[in-house]
């Protein structure tokens, strides 16, 4: 029997845990374009499907940004902080192989464990539907992604700064104020703490919250918050480095 070698738009669907609204989306917005026949129906190239699953930062957006949460390997998928820590243990350990970036490696691994960190601790006992975080990195590509589907940065810091008008100011806030009083709080200075790593060494980051974005470049970035091209609910952070 001859392979299939194109997938409908329900297949698509099925086989990314998405809906088809959001493949239409996507199409659109050129994130994963159709094969699209005369008749204007949408199909996809089973290669391509493959080669976007592959891409650790698309999957950390389709598991952070879907309605209902697509399942995940197990080594992607970090359902306790236990497991989060100690995934993020192999990685240190990982990345004091790499010569190029042993100099590096523990600010990178200050800087993951701060947001993943995070996401534990600011969602405790009151993660919406799915729990944990989505984790995994690409050391040839010098790449980590995580995700959550928590309550995102907005409600977290609403809490003791019921003032904050918008998920830009308090991606903003989060970033360069430190603000007393989120219970629990156990790592103090959170994300100003992995701004001011960021800013000072050649560490990128992009993390999102709601439909805001904030941003630092891998070489002499300082922090840019703006609007982003879609809403998720938790978080969504990707990580870059150079040696």
């Amino acid at each position: 029997m001859k392979e299939k070698k194109l997938f409908t738009i329900g297949e698509t669907a099925e086989f990314l845990g998405v809906s088809i609204d959001t493949l239409r989306r996507w199409d659109l917005k050129g994130k994963l374009r159709a094969v699209k026949s005369p008749g204007g129906h949408r199909y996809y190239p089973k290669e391509q499907l493959e080669s976007f699953v592959s891409d650790i930062r698309a999957i950390a957006r389709v598991w952070a940004e879907s309605q209902t949460a697509p399942n995940l390997p197990p080594e992607q998928y970090c359902h306790t902080q236990d497991i989060f820590k100690a995934r993020l243990d192999s990685m240190a350990i990982e990345l004091d192989r790499e010569s190029a970036t042993e100099d590096l490696a523990p600010l990178i691994v200050a800087v993951t464990g701060e947001v993943g960190n995070n996401s534990f601790d600011h969602n405790f006992g009151n993660w919406p539907d799915v729990s944990g975080v989505f984790f995994a990195y690409d050391i040839n590509k010098r790449l980590i992604a995580l995700g959550d589907r928590g309550v995102g940065i907005r409600a977290t810091l609403s809490r003791v700064r019921p003032d904050l008008k918008d998920d830009i100011m308090a991606l903003t806030t989060a970033f360069t104020e430190r603000v007393s009083g989120r219970s629990p709080e156990q790592r103090g200075n959170g994300l100003k703490f992995v701004n001011n790593v960021a800013t000072q060494n050649p560490i990128g980051i992009s993390l999102q919250s709601g439909t805001a974005v904030a941003e630092i470049a891998e070489r002499n970035g300082g922090l840019r918050v703006g609007l982003a091209d879609r809403h998720i609910r938790g978080t969504l952070t990707i990580i870059t480095y150079k040696n």
